[in-house]
């Protein structure tokens, strides 16, 4: 049975529940247009031709780190209906999960005494700043604002994918992955 919050249905998070996405670590990232639809371009010979939208989609990604610090890029990719990037955080000076802590939330900053809860149900009363959801959620922001001057019917699926990258043999493939997507266009399940 689905969970409800304030009398309403919910779709549960799909992040992994044990994990603090504002953690140092290496995460694969896949975000796909609303109804997969070809707002980026095409792929003609092997190679991704990027319409303006798609100009925009890896223009602002290549911004990331400008506006988040302690971000690293790894590989990335438009294809014509989703892109695919590795976004390393790299903190220098990571904070220590504490019992108590001040969460700040989108309108105020609350203490909260978090007891028995795990990162997962913390994560639902707020994603929390300099997080993989929170930058994702800028990124997405910009592209949808921008992208909207030029076609008013973009947009995002309203989630996206993502993999912690626990080792460097994963982040290989990955790497490699991303680099081949669009001389693997045919084969693409995000299609």
């Amino acid at each position: 049975m689905q969970n409800k919050f304030q009398n309403k249905y919910r779709i549960p998070s799909t992040r992994l529940q044990t994990w603090d996405y504002g953690t140092n670590g290496a995460y694969f990232i896949t975000i796909c247009t609303q109804n997969r639809e070809h707002f980026f371009g095409t792929i003609q010979n092997d190679n991704m031709q990027l319409s303006e939208i798609g100009k925009l989609a890896e223009q602002y990604w290549m911004e990331i780190p400008n506006h988040f610090s302690f971000i690293e890029l790894g590989n990335f990719v438009v294809m014509p209906n989703h892109v695919h990037g590795i976004l390393i955080i790299n903190k220098i000076d990571v904070p220590t999960l504490s019992i108590t802590k001040s969460v700040e939330t989108r309108h105020c900053l609350v203490s909260t005494t978090e007891t028995n809860t795990t990162l997962g149900q913390t994560r639902f009363q707020n994603q929390g700043k300099n997080t993989i959801s929170s930058i994702v959620g800028s990124y997405k922001s910009i592209v949808t604002k921008m992208a909207r001057h030029i076609n008013t019917n973009f947009g995002w699926q309203s989630r996206f994918h993502d993999h912690i990258i626990r080792n460097s043999k994963s982040f290989d493939t990955i790497q490699n992955y991303i680099f081949e997507n669009p001389m693997n266009w045919n084969k693409d399940k995000f299609r």
